[in-house]
């Protein structure tokens, strides 16, 4: 018997034969080859939403949010796709360099880029620099007059727009560390200083409003106040401004019973309806491609039960390479993966190797009774923004990444040693 997962798990993940199958292998033999705890990504399921999203804005620009998931292969596909690259660190300029990504198609974000960090992406070619304070446009419009290029540029824009979300992952509002208040006026003394800057070419204005959005009532204000911010701008300084920046941050179902977000195709016919037909649009989906791709694949360690207080399943991972429960209480589910069970649920928490009682990846799971030591546990949606933030917390190596696809099976991110580790020590 085959059973196809619901939402947010890859659509090739399949019970079969007593355990979990993910783009045609099980996960047994996964973990056998490649240890765990360790990412398993679906190649099929990433590329498919690299052409939905390309598909729904065939007259626009999609660029890819590499700060949810990015090494060199992932940024062969995103070339293959079609698709666009934002960045936001000099690290992850380097991973679009190491993958062969048309510097062209990149655009560099952040809210402190250093001067190194803006030279390399002039030199480079970058298609693209987001500036975000006035000091940066300063530093920018030196360093491309020193270099001889005209520099395009956007300007981020804070537009006074509350997402539904984490306070940590809200970006739009005027309070924020990102962009340009637009009700302040700090977003047009922006646009003027960098039409005086003969270095720098304005090309857009970006938004970006925040994460997990699953809702379009937020991006299409933002939407309209944008264009509307750019028309007034136009109308100012008799020029034309060709694109806008809508930004990411559509959200991806975790759990059974979360909310369903729209389809790319409803996201931009949404925001097409506030933009004029001339200005190009451009959108910044991340999590929603990376987000459902990957299954987190874990071994049981110990049970601990607490005799009516909790039941505690350990696994060989946690907060090192899933530190979002610990940050700002991102939901998980979890699943008996390895092998099938009739025995009555119960309630557990899932928690890591790690010395903090806050290492907690799933909390009130139902899980079968009779999990135990070896039992393989898969925690879905885990593909954006887990293996980026992961760290070396109590010396823990991070997780490989490791795609499948049509059977095969192959580590595009190597699982980290001790050696690389101690590599870092000069004595």
């Amino acid at each position: 018997m085959t059973l196809v997962m619901e939402n947010g798990w890859p659509r090739t993940a399949a019970w079969t034969g007593g355990e979990l199958r993910i783009g045609g292998i099980g996960v047994r033999e996964l973990a056998a080859e490649f240890g765990t705890p360790a990412y398993v990504l679906d190649e099929e399921e990433f590329q498919g939403r690299c052409a939905e999203w390309r598909e729904a804005l065939p007259d626009g620009e999609v660029h890819y949010g590499g700060k949810a998931f990015l090494c060199p292969e992932a940024v062969r596909w995103l070339e293959a796709a079609g698709l666009c690259l934002d960045v936001c660190t000099g690290g992850e300029l380097a991973v679009a360099l190491a993958g062969g990504m048309d510097p062209a198609r990149v655009v560099f974000h952040g809210n402190n880029k250093s001067v190194a960090e803006l030279r390399r992406a002039v030199t480079w070619g970058v298609g693209c620099v987001v500036v975000d304070s006035f000091t940066e446009i300063e530093r920018l419009a030196a360093l491309a007059d020193e270099t001889g290029v005209r520099q395009r540029v956007m300007i981020r824009v804070t537009p006074g727009v509350e997402a539904h979300t984490h306070e940590f992952i809200a970006t739009g509002g005027d309070d924020s560390k990102f962009g340009f208040s637009l009700s302040a006026g700090l977003a047009a003394e922006a646009v003027r200083r960098v039409l005086a800057a003969t270095s720098l070419e304005l090309t857009g204005l970006h938004s970006h409003i925040g994460s997990q959005i699953t809702d379009l009532g937020g991006f299409t204000l933002a939407a309209r106040r944008m264009a509307d911010f750019l028309l007034a701008c136009e109308l100012e300084h008799g020029v034309t401004i060709p694109k806008l920046d809508l930004g990411g941050g559509l959200g991806i179902v975790y759990r059974p019973g979360d909310p369903v977000p729209p389809r790319p195709a409803e996201v931009v016919a949404a925001l097409r309806e506030a933009v004029p037909a001339r200005v190009r649009l451009a959108v910044e989906p991340g999590r929603s491609i990376a987000g459902p791709t990957a299954v987190a694949l874990y071994e049981v360690g110990t049970v601990k039960e607490i005799p009516g207080v909790n039941t505690y399943v350990s696994v060989d991972g946690g907060m090192s390479d899933n530190p979002r429960p610990a940050m700002y209480g991102a939901a998980y589910t979890a699943l008996l993966a390895s092998r099938s069970s009739d025995a009555p649920l119960r309630k557990v928490t899932v928690v890591g190797k790690h010395c903090e009682s806050g290492d907690v990846l799933v909390r009130d799971l139902p899980l079968p009774a009779d999990v135990r030591p070896g039992d393989l546990l898969a925690i879905p949606a885990s593909g954006a923004y887990q293996r980026s933030m992961a760290s070396n917390y109590n010396h823990v190596t991070r997780p490989p990444v490791v795609a499948v696809r049509d059977g095969a099976a192959r580590a595009i991110v190597r699982r980290e040693t001790e050696e690389d580790l101690l590599r870092l020590y000069l004595c």
